[in-house]
């Protein structure tokens, strides 16, 4: 007889079985976790948005604007900010994502509510 060392079929079958249920379990674990960087990065650009519209605002300009430029306003990758009213006395803003179906908004002031926006100044998302 000779003295043959190594794994048999059987063994590295079960490895394998193995790692694909491992891979089975955390690969939609990942995706939760994905969605929810997204989201992060929606709402802290509503917030960013905020504060540069109260600088702006205080700069002696006494109203809020749409225009990102004007702001020094920069959104995150694949981050698209909607800034749909902006008046004297407030301005509210929406943000989506190409990588979620979830949408954020936040208004200010006496500007109209938009969706997912339940409190004047809170960022919401649904």
């Amino acid at each position: 007889m000779r003295n043959q060392k190594g794994f048999t079929l059987i063994e590295l079958l079960i490895v394998v079985v193995i790692i694909g249920i491992l891979a089975a379990i955390a690969i939609p674990k990942f995706g939760a976790t994905r969605e929810k960087a997204y989201v992060a990065a929606m709402k802290s650009d509503l917030k960013n948005l905020a504060s540069q519209q109260e600088i702006y605002y205080s700069d002696g300009n006494y109203s809020y604007t749409t225009a990102s430029a004007a702001l020094g306003f920069a959104v995150s990758e694949g981050v698209t900010v909607a800034i749909g009213v902006a008046t004297s006395t407030g301005w509210s803003a929406t943000a989506t994502h190409g990588g979620t179906s979830q949408a954020c908004g936040i208004y200010y002031g006496d500007a109209a509510a938009v969706a997912n926006a339940s409190e004047a100044g809170q960022v919401g998302c649904g």
